[in-house]
């Protein structure tokens, strides 16, 4: 009995087996979310430290920003290491960044000519310690960008995609190596391939039922769980706010009051900006 009992003690502490007992043995926290219904879904309650990070979307400017910010913003403030974003297929708000707490001297932003080029930089920048978090849309490289490979979009496209399914081992072996946040935007297509990320998320935008607006999230792959139903994401804004109507506002012409030196016309051009109105926030954020 006693030979027996050594036997599978043996078995136990070899390292060909594995215990579901210690499934949480080498949970790390993770970075909030500030999301509580999301973080309920996510290994360690947040996003991941390091590794591979997909969201998976058909369109961009639904939101996938905002779903980030909280935690990039908290990376810039705890960490003396970049946010690098790769080809963003647009040019990144700074004062929405700023407002949402994000160190503007910690982003740093490189435009690649190429899809080859693209999966360079990631690698490079991802194990290279010097960074907390690496943003890239290499599904989105714009038309113009994919010219230079002397491709049409659709044969760009059609030519990264394998390229790209080929490389993301090395990408995420990268990002463990250098203890880096990796984010990839993908189209929602690359859902029905295999993927060595650790998190796979897919976006839908949602309808507006009130002035915050809201993002559907369905978690499709994470570490010990299985995936998630479609997840309803409300964030703290008032985009969807209503217009007043001011087509019947009655205004009193008061230009008989204005100083000889400052006619209607100047006034309204010395009138102070809104800096936040909706026409000049980036959608994408």
């Amino acid at each position: 009995m006693s030979n027996k009992r050594s036997t599978l003690e043996k078995l136990i502490m070899s390292n060909d087996i594995w215990r579901a007992s210690s499934i949480n043995a080498d949970v790390h926290n993770g970075i909030p979310s500030t999301y509580s219904l999301l973080d309920q879904h996510l290994y360690g309650g947040g996003w991941p430290q390091d590794g591979l990070t997909e969201l998976l979307l058909n369109k961009l400017g639904i939101g996938e920003l905002r779903l980030l910010t909280p935690a990039l913003a908290k990376l810039s403030q705890e960490q003396n290491r970049w946010l690098l974003w790769v080809s963003p297929p647009h040019i990144p708000y700074a004062p929405a960044l700023a407002k949402a707490g994000i160190d503007l001297s910690k982003i740093l932003i490189v435009n690649t000519t190429s899809h080859v080029d693209m999966l360079w930089v990631l690698e490079k920048a991802l194990s290279s310690k010097s960074c907390s978090a690496v943003l890239a849309w290499p599904d989105f490289l714009s038309a113009e960008k994919a010219s230079t490979e002397k491709k049409s979009t659709e044969k760009a496209r059609t030519k990264q995609i394998p390229q790209l399914e080929k490389h993301l081992r090395r990408l995420q072996i990268a990002s463990k190596e250098g203890q880096c946040l990796g984010i990839l935007f993908r189209n929602n297509s690359a859902a029905k391939n295999a993927s060595p990320a650790e998190l796979r998320i897919q976006l839908q935008a949602q309808v507006a039922v009130s002035e915050h607006s809201r993002l559907k999230v369905k978690v499709l792959k994470r570490k010990g769980g299985w995936p998630s139903d479609f997840l309803d994401i409300e964030f703290n804004d008032h985009l969807n706010l209503m217009t007043p109507d001011f087509s019947e506002l009655q205004i009193n012409n008061h230009s008989d009051s204005l100083p000889d030196c400052l006619s209607p016309k100047d006034a309204q051009k010395n009138a102070p900006i809104d800096t936040y109105s909706s026409h000049h926030l980036n959608p994408h954020l």
